[in-house]
This record gives C-alpha cells, structure tokens and sequence, in this order.
C-alpha cells in the first residue's frame, strides 16, 4: 500500500507540472505577443477556466466513478500534456494561447480531482496523511516550472513546455501501470443535480466545502502574484539581488512541506480543528501583507513570503480529507471533482480583482483583500461547530 502512495503522489506531481507551465515562461510570451502584464491574470484564469469546465463535465458524466480512475488519469494527463505543448506552436497569438491553456487546464480536471479519488480508494483509514502527500505533489508540481525555467536560461523558453508535457506523460503511464483501482471503489453508473443537492442536506460536507472555497479565494491568487511580488520588492531595493524564476519555486514549493505536516498532525489535532487553525493564520497573512512586502530587510520579506506559502496551502489536503470522507460512496468522485470546480471558480474572481485595481502604488496593500475569503470560510466552519455543541 506505502508503494501505492509513492507512485500516485509521483504521478500526481509530475503531471501537474502542467499547471503553471505557462506562466513561468509568460515574460517571454508577453515579449513576443506584444501583450501587457495584465496577461499572467489572464493567461492563469484561462488554465483555471478550462479545468471548471472540466471538472464539471467529469462530474455531469461521473466519469470517475464509471469507468476506471487511472484510465481516466492516463488519458488526461496524455491530453493535457498535447495541449500544454500548444504555446509553441508557430504563429502564436494571444487567442491561441488563451486557447491551449484552457484546454490543458480541461484535462487537469481529469487528474488532480481524479488523483484525490484515487488516493480515497485506498485509504479510508489516515486519509488525511495520504492526501497530505498528494497535495504536496500538487505544490511541487505547480512550482517545478519556476524551477524548470531557471536552470534553462541560457536554452530556449520552449523547453519549460516540453519538460512539463514529457513529465505528464510519464506521469499518467506510471499510474495507469502501477496503479489498479482501489479496494474501497465503489463504481456509480450516473450523476445528475439531485445528486449533488442530495450530497449537500449534509452540513458537514457544506461547511467543509465553503471553508474549502474560502481558501481557494487566496490560495491560486498568491501563487499567481507571488513572482510580481518578488519582482515589485527587489525593484524597489536594487542593492539586492536575486533569481526570480528560482525564488519563485523556492517559496511556492515550500507549500508540499507544509501539506505533508498538516496530514501528519491532522490525526493528533483534528482534521477540521487544525483546518481552522492554518485558515486563520492564512488570513492574518493576508491582513499583515503590507507591513512585510515593502519592509527595508530582504530577510523579514522573505521569511514573510516562505511563511505565508506554507499557511496558504497547509489546510488543502485537510479540506479534501473532510469532503472525501462526508461524500456519498457511489459518487465520491463526482463530489469532490464538482467542489474543485466551485473552487477554481472563486480563483478566477480572485485572480482578476488582484489584476485589475493592482498598481505599482497600491500592490503592497491590496493583498489584504485575499483574507476575505479565509474569514468566510472560518465563519462557516465555526457556524457549523457551534451548532454540533
């Protein structure tokens, strides 16, 4: 079973490399599409777009609860990796790549909801450990790009795109191999919208599910801004220097730690306790931004940065673990696949609210507005505790 979680959490990180493949070369494309900045917004809610919609239709197929999950991850990982490969297509135009990376991020539906599924079941007893890995996989994934881009400066920027799309590929292989479907599948044959009201009478599973969409609010919108803010802090202070891209994946990477631990300590804490707890440090974070972002030590901002990715991420694998477990058996998949989308849903707001007020004046304080979304989702949390007692 410990060979299990080795090879989906590999498999998981490899092929989410995928996800912000696009943004790690994004000062190139903008160079050579002639765009402005506002570009990274929209380039990462395209990816995001994409991976809605197909979260979505998996779950309105239930796709992964009818056919066997590392099928579905090979052959999405296979599709997403094709699609990843579009941003160096000749001729490229800013429509052509919003294009591609919505397509990739439709087939990341296929993997990383799928890889929750498939972790699920195996583990019904320490899934909160389990998933702790997955996510953490998740994380590095998410921020090998940075580290792919820079080791390849003195290459072609093209390289990100066929690393990330060869990892996937490997990825999805291992998988499908090595991975039979679990002992705890339980196969459904349909789902439809009752079945998701259904789902939700249960408090536990719609509480879980908010705080989970409280900390997507701020999760993929730190992620997204994390490079602006390393750039805006070492403009204003030349007498440091620094390698970006590298940075980037240092403080973004991070975030796999701190899921690891949270899975561990989730069994000694409480799952929905210890969620609470990160969330609200998160949020503090967030509230605290401006007093960090522009303060005179480069130590105390990067210690800043390094700690805030670790809490911003931390309660992931806890939210997963309280919806895997409060969702119906026939349609696991289904639910948290369709959570995922809210989740990405809330991102794209997030993303683009960031993007359109930010300024070179005003970017060390509008972070703060990122703790919105961790303070509803602890509101609700502790709605539901204090009904329980």
């Amino acid at each position: 079973m410990k060979k299990i979680l080795i090879i989906i959490v590999l498999a998981q990180f490899l092929c989410t490399s995928l996800w912000f493949a696009g943004n790690a070369i994004l000062p190139e494309l903008i160079q050579q599409l002639g765009v402005s900045n506002d570009f990274l917004a929209h380039s990462t809610s395209a990816i995001q777009l994409g991976f809605i919609l197909g979260t979505l239709i998996y779950a309105l197929l239930a796709i992964a609860d009818r056919f066997s999950p590392s099928l579905v991850f090979f052959i999405s990982a296979l599709l997403a990796a094709i699609f990843n490969l579009g941003v160096n297509l000749p001729g490229l135009t800013p429509a052509l790549l919003l294009s591609v990376r919505f397509l990739t991020g439709f087939f990341l539906a296929g993997i990383y909801p799928i890889g929750i599924k498939i972790a699920a079941d195996y583990y019904q007893e320490g899934l909160g450990k389990s998933l702790g890995y997955l996510v953490g996989a998740l994380v590095l994934g998410t921020a090998f790009p940075h580290f792919i881009k820079s080791f390849t400066l003195d290459l072609p920027w093209q390289y990100v795109a066929y690393a990330t799309s060869l990892f996937s590929v490997i990825g999805g292989l291992l998988l499908y191999i090595l991975v039979p479907d679990g002992p705890f599948r339980s196969k459904g044959t349909s789902f439809t919208l009752t079945t998701i009201f259904d789902a939700f009478e249960n408090k536990e599973l719609t509480a879980a599910a908010i705080g989970y969409f409280g900390h997507m609010w701020e999760l993929y919108a730190f992620w997204t801004f994390v490079p602006l803010m390393i750039q805006n802090y070492y403009k204003n202070h030349p007498e440091f220097n620094a390698n970006f891209s590298l940075l980037s994946f240092y403080i973004i990477a991070i975030g796999s730690i701190a899921c690891i631990l949270s899975g561990y300590f989730s069994k000694k804490v409480g799952t929905k306790k210890l969620s609470k707890i990160i969330l609200t440090v998160s949020a503090i974070c967030c509230l605290l931004s401006p007093l960090f972002l522009e303060i005179g030590s480069e130590i105390l901002f990067l210690t800043f940065l390094f700690f805030w990715s670790f809490a911003v991420i931390a309660d992931s694998p806890l939210f997963s673990t309280l919806i895997a477990q409060e969702a119906p058996q026939d349609s696991k998949g289904s639910i948290i696949t369709i959570v995922n989308s809210v989740g990405f849903l809330v991102t794209i707001v997030s993303i683009q609210l960031i993007s359109y007020f930010v300024t070179a004046n005003n970017a060390v304080y509008l972070f703060m507005v990122l703790a919105v979304g961790p303070v509803i989702g602890l509101f609700y949390l502790n709605k539901k505790s204090i009904q329980h007692s």
